[in-house]
């Protein structure tokens, strides 16, 4: 009897005297903070194309179509992501990998050239910067292989390496496109990633110092690379030359001040500041929503990081290595393109050409980074789904399941065998094996048996209860 009523109690406990339990079986604020960047990019996108989408297509809303169809399409995207269990990402992370390498080459045979770049798989109507799904592709498998390999890469040399072998192939053939901009993102969401992960502090330096000389290497050796970088040092000496597109992006966030011209009161997009609606879409927000709105916007993309970072230790908690890996990577990829972003067009950082996460114009762009949002939010669903479960299902201290029954015993069925266990066990008393209110005792009712009575109604009821649900 005191076993069956502690295991009881328990589970009354661990149902009801606890922290009350979530409403909600997803992270509601993570899908408001996407929906908010998503709807303030429709906003933006909207008014930064009118001018250049009515010159070019006699339409002015012809951009801000398309960038409702993307969104559409990238919430029907992310809403298919979501019902894939994270055992799909662990198990075919290898061949995504493959699968990145292939749209890579892909790219270079027959991709599209736009603007010098040769970025873009045009699939009839459908066209794919390839870039996108790699990036993802490419975080996946450097969370399975830290996971798979986590001793030799906190270890050795040899397992430290062997991944960065894998980056630099990615990077070789991004930069044939060329797109530096995605090396350079991806690179550190890799040292990030190796550094969560434990590697060793000097391997970690020195990873960091190889990288940076690979980029200075980069630029001084390409001459469109070596422009930017000096326009971006000194914009105004070259003012309608190397140094225009930045000029013209100073002078927006300039004249935004604290709250802005007032929405569409752009003078910028009126074509004098080149790919308004994509790149610099964020210097178009400063001019017509000022400072206000470029803080609201970093507030929401820092709170989505933070969300992300804090759904990725939780994963590392419960022993979800690869979920907490992938979790990480998500974070550091959408926190260091946001900063190159709005780096570049603040002339904080030289020129490139990478988008604002969930905001700027682009299919690929959109769809690829709300499925990495439905990643987060399915990571933090099956946490949730764990912690029902362990309730529900009854696992015992030895960790063994135990077999729910098919049918829920009745209240006055389950304080029969309560009673009928009662009477095997003890010798001193007699009471009745049917219900207390169908059949008195047979000796003369007392203050403690009627006590003992109420207790066993109370765990019936409980017992009722956790069979049903």
């Amino acid at each position: 009897m005191m076993t069956a009523s502690s295991k009881l109690s328990a589970l009354f406990a661990a149902k009801h005297d606890g922290q009350p339990s979530a409403t909600h079986p997803y992270d509601v604020t993570l899908i408001l903070i996407a929906l908010a960047l998503m709807s303030i990019g429709v906003v933006i996108v909207t008014s930064a194309s009118m001018p250049v989408a009515d010159r070019l297509h006699d339409n002015p809303f012809y951009f801000a179509i398309r960038h409702g169809i993307y969104i559409v399409g990238a919430i029907i995207a992310a809403m298919v992501v979501l019902n894939l269990p994270m055992q799909f990402w662990r198990m075919t992370n290898p061949y995504l990998l493959l699968a990145a390498i292939a749209l890579l080459l892909a790219v270079l045979v027959v991709g599209r050239t736009v603007n010098g770049s040769t970025r873009w798989l045009a699939i009839g109507p459908i066209t794919i910067q390839a870039a996108e799904p790699a990036k993802l592709f490419f975080f996946a498998y450097l969370a399975g292989y830290l996971v798979r390999r986590y001793e030799e890469v906190t270890e050795n040399l040899k397992g430290f390496i062997k991944p960065l072998v894998v980056f630099f192939a990615l990077a070789m053939l991004l930069l044939l496109q060329p797109d530096l901009g995605t090396v350079v993102v991806m690179f550190a969401t890799t040292i990030g990633l190796l550094f969560l992960a434990g590697a060793r502090l000097w391997q970690f330096f020195a990873l960091v110092f190889a990288g940076i000389l690979a980029v200075v290497a980069l630029i001084v050796f390409e001459e469109y690379r070596m422009k930017r970088v000096t326009s971006f040092l000194d914009p105004w000496a070259d003012p309608f030359g190397a140094g225009y597109q930045l000029t013209q992006s100073l002078m927006a966030y300039g004249r935004g001040n604290w709250f802005g011209q007032g929405l569409g009161n752009s003078l910028q997009k009126l074509e004098f500041l080149p790919e308004a609606h994509t790149d610099f879409v964020m210097a178009i927000l400063a001019e017509e929503l000022g400072f206000a709105g470029v803080l609201a916007v970093l507030g929401l993309i820092l709170w989505m990081v933070l969300r992300a970072l804090s759904i990725g230790n939780k994963a590392l908690e419960k022993g979800r290595a690869f979920d907490g890996y992938l979790a990480y990577s998500i974070g550091i990829w959408f926190s260091f393109q946001t900063a190159v972003n709005i780096g570049a067009s603040a002339g904080i950082l030289p020129t490139k050409g990478l988008t604002l996460p969930l905001v700027s114009y682009g299919g690929s762009s959109l769809i690829v980074m709300s499925v990495a949002v439905a990643i987060l939010l399915r990571i933090d669903f099956e946490l949730r789904v764990d912690g029902v479960q362990a309730i529900g299902r009854g696992d015992g201290k030895d960790g063994k399941k135990r077999t729910r029954r098919k049918k829920p015993f009745s209240s006055n069925e389950v304080q029969a065998k309560e009673t009928a266990k009662l009477e095997k066990n003890t010798d001193d008393e007699d009471f009745s094996s049917s219900t207390v209110e169908a059949k008195p005792a047979t000796k003369k009712s007392t203050a403690e048996d009627e006590g003992k009575a109420g207790i066993k109604a109370i765990l019936a009821r409980v017992a009722q209860e956790a069979d049903n649900g």
